[in-house]
């Protein structure tokens, strides 16, 4: 009877290593933090192979929101009002990203409704000073994030409020996935265009750990909030891409960012929706 032939070691280390590499990738290309080389396959001068690596944006998304979260739930514990506990989470959570996102939104409110040509929408979204339509998007968006998160802990508490928060950003940033997948690059020089498309595969398990991620708020709220929060971001997310394909001809690293905000306001909103 022969021996069983022996798995190479390779074969079960590099795929874990690998995960690790692409994670710690993410994290650095999502975040200001300085994230050192997770192993010999990581090289943080690099971009993310989101071709491969897609499926792990909403656990970068999840990791990052921890310490926003964390200050959430502490802030909790004091008798300094909901709104402004919420309000400083958000900053902080905007500081720890360097508010990659919210530029992005503003830049999407700037160039879409700001022109009324697709090689002028594009140049508006390159420039990095903010108009009108940009600020208003982001007092906006930011203000409701603050509001709806200071609801969620009068609803719940801060702990709870913090725990959404965590699925809320993960969730947000599978719909980014999802909007990425879906339109081609309009710019083929554009930062987007450089970081690749991602694979049906990749971008099939990061919707999938966004779903995971928003039907564990059932363990905190009503069916009917987290459904509706699902619905909401759901259309938030085809909205943008609709309109993105309609104003530009496909995505940009802004369209992503402004899907991710606008799936987040969504989700926060749906959450506090259903009783």
């Amino acid at each position: 009877m022969k021996p069983e032939a022996e798995v190479p070691r390779d074969r079960i280390t590099d795929p874990v290593l690998r995960a690790a590499a692409d994670l710690a990738a993410c994290l650095r290309f999502f975040s200001r933090v300085p994230v050192p080389a997770a192993n010999r396959l990581d090289d943080p001068s690099q971009l993310p192979a989101f071709s491969r690596a897609a499926w792990l944006v909403p656990v970068a998304g999840a990791l990052l929101a921890l310490p926003p979260a964390l200050l959430l739930a502490l802030l909790g514990l004091t008798d300094l009002p909901p709104l402004a506990a919420s309000l400083l989470a958000v900053a902080f959570a905007m500081m720890l990203t360097g508010a990659l996102h919210e530029d992005g939104l503003a830049d999407v409110a700037d160039g879409f409704f700001g022109a009324s040509r697709r090689e002028r929408r594009l140049e508006i979204m390159k420039d990095s000073r903010i108009g009108a339509f940009g600020t208003l998007a982001l007092v906006v968006c930011v203000g409701l994030r603050a509001v709806l998160l200071a609801a969620l802990m009068a609803r719940v508490g801060a702990l709870s409020a913090a725990l959404l928060l965590i699925l809320v950003e993960a969730a947000s940033r599978a719909a980014m996935v999802g909007v990425w997948t879906a339109l081609a690059p309009a710019r083929p020089d554009g930062l987007a265009a450089a970081s690749g498309q991602p694979s049906s595969r990749a971008a099939m398990v990061a919707m999938l750990l966004g779903l995971a991620a928003a039907l564990t708020g059932l363990a905190l709220l009503p069916a009917p909030a987290v459904f509706a929060a699902l619905l909401l971001a759901a259309t938030a997310a085809t909205g943008t891409a609709l309109l993105a394909r309609a104003r530009i001809g496909g995505h940009t690293g802004d369209v992503l960012g402004a899907t991710q905000q606008l799936a987040l306001v969504g989700l926060l909103l749906g959450f506090c929706l259903a009783q």
